[in-house]
């Protein structure tokens, strides 16, 4: 039986966009996505219809607006309606265009031609329901830093991926020249679009090993300690996560972790400093940031 969805349209002015995706990321919306026309900012997510009912889409209206009367902007206009799975998957085709991140990648929608010439590494993906199109400052951050850490024999690293979403950080890796990944995920609809961006970008199970969990599960799932941990997901989780992130890690291990707004950085490098883990760099954009972290 498919699922239904709200679609949940934002008209706002651009400088909240940042805010208006972390309000959704809050909300619980598994994908957005945006666009700009004429100087106004036209944000759109989804969430499955049984995640929300009138009540909490107004709450969600009310708080929207106030958020930009305090920042001194025009209110937001929000509005909503539900739509069949099918309307969902083609409502991504109308906003996402193929986008350079970093010096290296092009993300490529699915359902585009391939390019004729392509001098980056071409990352294909159809999101699904799942977070991680790269259109978000986070997920880009996180591209960027894999970058850096991938850049001197990727051949040797095996990585984790945590909330693996859509699977864009463990694909990524791999195109990066990484050995192998991991990749987990608590929401099946997630783990269901990783498993088809691997196949659509021509890689094998041994290669991308994905299943439902958490940091436990991967636990299971690795032979030996991982070398790298990528997770992009909400600060509060990370904090609950990383006490566990010990069990498979080894004393070089790195980690790149976003998701996060940069007044929530502190307590989440306290939290790793706790768990002895160092914060060697913080990447910052807009509101946004990325933590590089390593073993101490």
């Amino acid at each position: 039986m498919a699922h239904t969805w709200w679609e949940i349209q934002v008209l706002c002015d651009p400088a909240l966009e940042d805010t208006i995706f972390w309000r959704l990321d809050n909300f619980g919306c598994s994908g957005t996505a945006n666009y700009r026309r004429g100087g106004v900012s036209w944000v759109t997510a989804y969430l499955p219809k049984e995640r929300a009912q009138l009540l909490d889409l107004a709450a969600l209206s009310l708080l929207l607006r106030q958020d930009a009367l305090c920042m001194g902007f025009p209110p937001s206009t929000v509005q909503w309606h539900l739509i069949d799975e099918e309307d969902w998957a083609s409502s991504w085709k109308q906003h996402w265009q193929p986008q350079e991140i970093g010096d290296r990648f092009l993300i490529y929608p699915a359902w585009l031609d391939l390019p004729e010439q392509c001098d980056r590494l071409l990352l294909r993906l159809e999101p699904g329901s799942a977070f991680g199109t790269g259109d978000h400052p986070t997920t880009q951050l996180c591209l960027e830093a894999l970058e850096m850490r991938l850049g001197e024999a990727p051949e040797t690293q095996v990585i984790a991926d945590i909330g693996c979403g859509s699977g864009i950080l463990a694909i990524g890796a791999l195109l990066l020249g990484a050995k192998q990944v991991y990749a987990v995920d608590v929401d099946p609809l997630a783990v269901k679009a990783t498993l088809e961006n691997r196949a659509l970008n021509h890689l094998t199970s041994e290669q991308l090993l994905v299943d439902r969990g958490s940091v436990d599960r991967l636990a299971e799932m690795i032979r030996q300690p991982v070398d790298g941990i990528v997770c992009n997901i909400l600060a509060e989780v990370i904090i609950d996560l990383i006490p566990a992130m010990t069990a498979i890690t080894h004393p070089t291990t790195w980690g790149i972790l976003s998701g996060l707004l940069v007044d929530q950085a502190k307590p989440v490098a306290d939290t790793l400093e706790e768990n002895h883990w160092v914060v060697a760099a913080l990447w910052k954009r807009k509101d946004w940031c990325c933590l590089n972290i390593r073993r101490s």
